[in-house]
């Protein structure tokens, strides 16, 4: 397979979420098969759907994959199982890591386990400013939008800001 630019959104609100979403890209680093990594800044922002949670830290990292789509997916779930997420799944609630994939190429897939593009990308501030950090004219597969037209359409009112880690010891 050629090579294929993957997109990842990475979260954690539990526990030391900057170490997380550190971890996280780094275990992804460990895979012969994953290249060029490079990460957004960190991003805080506010839980959107279940609001009794703590906030998030929320990156994108850009990736360079030989891997299918289900094989990037195989791998994902190794890192969050890794770095201590259960195998029970509750959506919305607080977690420790959560990676979600975004893009995989020009892949459009759609099935019960994993849909790329992720069907709820162009509704999330977290996931769009940060990625606009690294993309910003980035056009969608199969699409004529860019990450800033997503982002001016966005109807996610939530706070996202700019996360500058505390650097003194």
């Amino acid at each position: 397979m050629d090579p294929a630019q993957v997109y990842l959104s990475i979260g954690s609100n539990m526990g030391d979420r900057e170490s997380n979403l550190a971890q996280a890209t780094m275990a992804l680093s460990i895979n012969f098969e994953i290249s060029n990594i490079v990460s957004s800044s960190y991003y805080e922002s506010e839980p959107l759907y279940y609001l009794d949670q703590p906030d998030f830290l929320n990156s994108i990292v850009k990736l360079t994959t030989t891997l299918k789509p289900f094989e990037v997916l195989d791998v994902v779930q190794k890192v969050e199982t890794m770095l201590g997420r259960s195998e029970k799944r509750e959506k919305n609630q607080p977690r420790i890591i959560d990676i979600d994939i975004l893009l995989h190429g020009d892949a459009v897939l759609e099935t019960d386990e994993l849909i790329i593009p992720h069907p709820m990308m162009a509704l999330r501030k977290f996931v769009l400013i940060p990625f606009a950090e690294l993309e910003p004219d980035f056009k969608l597969p199969h699409s004529n939008l860019s990450i800033n037209d997503l982002i001016d359409h966005c109807p996610d009112t939530s706070r996202v800001t700019r996360h500058y880690m505390d650097t003194q010891a």
